[in-house]
């Protein structure tokens, strides 16, 4: 019984209040609703865990409360009987239907006797159940949901964003429609449209309790003849009939990328209730050449992660409205698909994306990184959802990838029959995608040949993402410049495999919460997990300066988010991104990676303004191809140039830089005139020397071509050689002539080599701030980038932003020292909230009587590039200059457990 808006003969609403009754407890419970949404079940004692949480052995509970959570206020798992007894007057003829939109497991007993399904149940498509001949009048109804899975893959679905605690929370009860609803004796119960470029198949699904024989009749504006028919006979039971191949009207406007074109596709009959559908033209597929094509045009995929995360209710939302809601808030960062993490949402969701022209990739309610689909009970369940799926989904033009779940690895039978599933899929509906897993097996054992594309982190050892787990990848260990591309590791995927590549979850790059948030949660979850984190913030003296901290790994994070996207686009064979993530994940330990707060609301800062992400995540795309982000006065700046564009159409025009400073545009130019077919290409560079300034300077280059535009920082730098003042000691270690400079009232610049021999009290930082949480991936140390005093006068000579930015690049991937308390330092590192220790690499002292300035961010070593170079000698003047009059306090002691003796 699959489509969207069907006129039905006649409808009984069963919303409103039932009884509900599970051990201990018996309570009255509103439908639709789940029972945390009513107030009944028992506290959340963090049974269900995610499932690496043991293994990794981490601290899952602060003071008796939850810490890597949220918390729900009333949990229950197992069955609940919920019952009402209600009036039905459906005339005798009529045959009659209880449809439950979504549940989890669910049997339905009518006056004490069990129904058994009309259709294969699954937890993400519609339960239905016929009571033709059990209806009284006055009668019991008793519906059994039940979110322990019985006779289901249990940990398969509590692990997946369908039913895990981490997001959804694995509620129990009944959501969206609930009714009774009468129909013929033969009737339509399901309309499937499948459109090619110019024609389109229509499969029709007659449910009889009777022998039916006549004329079935199409009729829709799209098609060139506007209605067809073909006479056919039923018997008692389920008949499919076909219309293949009806040409469309060539003018019939098709659905595409931010347009929401659909059209009605009628049926009806001899003695058959009319039913009518929305459907979309439109075609998904490869372009032939491995590349993503949207109606024959290649595209470029702009995806997100929706880890099904609600705080509020515990469950996705029901209604359309909600969903346009919420893809419009996708949107505005430049989001054209969507691809939901191991569930399924409610076809409200298609309904909004259809109607707004937005791309949906949902995944079965699927997460097993062990033996996925090995056991028979894992396989028949999966077959039966994707069956279901497919058939219930088949007219929403938005659905145009599937895939078998999350991060699935398995062995040998369990690829057997991932294989057969895709032939099934080919064959129930071949106007879409399917691969057998996203990120199967990590990478590590390549593609699989039977999918239809490939969604990873990596290709074996090839990353196609900048970072990933232990701040693995270029963004961290490599250069930092703006020419990165995953070419070499797409050569090495072609050798064995021709058809689209994306990449997987890339970003993850955390950002300190903001406690404003915690107001907002009202409903069915608790935020102990961030209530836990603001009271160690205040125990650590950081409260009044926390806000500053939350900006500074903000601005951060959006700028790794940009490099990644960018490299993508650099990237000439690759089909898209596909980002985690956009929103906070307020699991897995807390991975607050988000622009956006749990509650889909943006965070209160500018780097979260929905245009700053939008501005590099867009269809078209201007590119600066710098092989350095920092260059020194007078030299030569040579810099491909290339356009990505995955618009609809051709461009034409030139493009035009400009290089700007404080006094204006110190350099332009432009390219010939040319068109810019849909694609990635590339231009002849640009050649211009970095300006002589009296100081160091961030400049900005600006690229456009008519609308389009893009930007870059660089920072231009005058030769200097730093030399120490004779006036100021430096040493890498805390030797005794340190001690002695310190005790006569002298100047000393501790400077030691970036090593734990060296800062046994340190930790390793890194450019990013930390990937996900260190609760699920805990060998990182946690470092969060930096938090800089720009405004101190050391600075004078170093202009810099109050967080990290490019021209610290090399400095910041050094290390930490760990200080005995928190004190306002120079340059701040600081830490997850896991840990929160008072670091820095670059502070000030009053020490042993003398004055010291203690830095770990080992630039003797550096001074092979201009930043470094400047950095240090701006170090060298501020100390040698009246300005230099530390005020934070540091024991000789303290100090040499900081830093090693010489």
């Amino acid at each position: 019984m699959d489509g969207d808006d069907m006129a039905f003969t006649a409808i009984q609403d069963l919303s409103g209040i039932w009884q509900c009754s599970i051990p201990g407890i018996s309570a009255p419970v509103t439908l639709p609703g789940t029972l945390d949404e009513s107030g009944i079940g028992f506290p959340d004692e963090n049974r269900n865990q995610w499932h690496p949480d043991a293994e990794m052995n981490d601290a899952l509970k602060h003071g008796g409360r939850i810490a890597t959570r949220l918390t729900r206020r009333f949990t229950w798992e197992g069955p609940a009987r919920i019952t009402r007894t209600v009036s039905t007057a459906f005339p005798p003829e009529k045959r009659v239907f209880l449809e439950c939109e979504r549940s989890r497991c669910l049997r339905l007993e009518v006056n004490g006797t069990p129904v058994p399904d009309f259709i294969p149940p699954t937890i993400s498509t519609p339960h239905v159940f016929e009571v033709t001949s059990l209806l009284t009048g006055e009668d019991t109804l008793t519906l059994i949901p039940d979110n322990s899975y019985p006779g289901l893959p249990h940990d398969d679905i509590l692990y997946s964003s369908a039913a895990t605690d981490e997001t959804q929370t694995n509620w129990n009860g009944i959501l969206g429609t609930l009714r009774l609803r009468a129909e013929n004796a033969c009737f339509i119960s399901g309309i499937r449209v499948l459109p090619r470029s110019r024609t389109v198949d229509v499969h029709l699904t007659l449910s009889s309790s009777v022998p039916w024989k006549g004329t079935v009749r199409l009729a829709s504006s799209a098609l060139q003849e506007s209605t067809e028919w073909k006479d056919c006979q039923a018997g008692p039971g389920i008949t499919q009939i076909v219309f293949r191949d009806l040409p469309l009207r060539d003018d019939a406007p098709r659905w595409d990328e931010g347009e929401g074109n659909l059209h009605r596709m009628t049926a009806g009959g001899d003695g058959l209730e009319e039913k009518s559908v929305l459907f979309g033209i439109r075609t998904f597929g490869d372009d032939g050449q491995g590349h993503l094509a949207l109606n024959g045009r290649r595209f470029f995929l702009r995806s997100e992660a929706n880890c099904c995360v609600f705080p509020e209710t515990g469950h996705p939302p029901m209604t359309v409205e909600e969903w346009e809601s919420i893809l419009s808030v996708y949107r505005s960062y430049g989001v054209n698909c969507m691809r939901f993490h191991s569930h399924i949402p409610p076809e409200a969701a298609f309904t909004a994306a259809d109607r707004l022209g937005m791309l949906m990739q949902p995944e079965l309610s699927h997460w097993n990184p062990r033996n996925a689909l090995e056991t028979d009970e894992s396989f028949r369940y999966y077959r039966t959802e994707l069956a279901e799926t497919l058939l219930w989904l088949a007219n929403h033009p938005s659905f145009v990838m599937l895939t078998f779940g999350n991060e699935l690895c398995t062995g040998a039978e369990g690829r057997r029959r991932m294989n057969e599933m895709l032939r099934l899929a080919k064959s129930l509906d071949g106007t879409r995608l399917y691969a057998n897993a996203s990120n199967g097996q990590y990478g590590f054992d390549g593609c699989d040949a039977e999918s239809d594309f490939y969604a990873s982190q990596s290709y074996y050892s090839h990353m196609i993402r900048a970072t990933s787990a232990e701040m693995k990848g270029y963004l961290n260990e490599g250069e930092p410049t703006a020419d990165h591309c995953y070419d070499a590791s797409l050569a090495e995927i072609r050798k064995t495999f021709r058809k689209p590549v994306f990449s997987f979850e890339v970003g993850q790059y955390e950002v300190l919460p903001d406690f404003r948030e915690i107001s907002d949660f009202r409903g069915v979850t608790r935020p102990d997990n961030l209530e836990i984190i603001r009271e160690r913030v205040a125990e650590r003296g950081l409260a009044d300066r926390w806000e500053q901290y939350c900006e500074a790994t903000g601005e951060l994070s959006l700028l790794c988010y940009r490099e990644e996207i960018e490299a993508a686009l650099r990237t000439e064979d690759l089909s898209g991104i596909s980002l985690l993530g956009l929103q906070d994940f307020p699991g897995q330990g807390t991975a607050l990676v988000g622009m956006l707060n749990s509650h889909l609301k943006p965070k209160p800062y500018d780097f979260a303004r929905p245009e700053r992400f939008r501005a590099f995540f867009a269809s078209v795309l201007p590119l600066a191809l710098l092989p350095a982000r920092t260059w020194t006065c007078g030299e030569e700046i040579r810099v491909p140039l290339r356009l990505a564009n995955y618009g609809k159409t051709v461009l034409h025009g030139r493009l035009r830089w400009t290089l700007s400073g404080g006094n204006g545009i110190l350099e332009s130019g432009e390219t010939e005139s040319a068109d810019w077919p849909v694609g990635l290409f590339p231009r002849k560079p640009v050649l211009f020397r970095a300006p002589l300034l009296e100081r160091p300077e961030k400049l900005e280059l600006t690229l456009s071509l008519g609308e389009y535009r893009n930007r870059y920082d660089l920072w231009v730098y005058p030769e200097v050689q730093p030399v120490c003042p004779p006036e100021i000691l430096e040493a890498r270690g805390v030797s005794q002539k340190v001690l002695e400079t310190l005790r006569s009232g002298g100047t000393v610049y501790l400077s030691p080599d970036a090593t734990t021999e060296a800062l046994p009290r340190s930790i390793r930082t890194q450019f990013s701030t930390d990937f996900w949480s260190v609760g699920t991936f805990p060998k990182q140390e946690g470092g969060m980038g930096q938090l800089i005093d720009a405004n101190h006068p050391l600075f004078r000579n170093f202009p810099t932003e109050k967080h990290t930015d490019w021209q610290w690049h090399r400095m910041a991937s050094r290390r930490a020292f760990i200080l005995p308390e928190a004190v306002p330092a120079i340059v701040t590192e600081m830490d997850s909230y896991a840990y929160l220790r008072p670091m820095a690499q670059l502070a000030e002292f009053r020490c042993g009587g003398g004055r010291l300035l203690l830095s770990s961010m080992n630039l003797h070593r550096l001074q092979a590039w201009p930043e470094c170079r400047t950095l240090q000698n701006a170090i060298y003047r501020y100390m040698a200059s009246e300005d230099f009059h530390p005020e934070a306090e540091l024991s000789v002691s303290a100090l040499k457990e900081i830093v090693s003796e010489a």
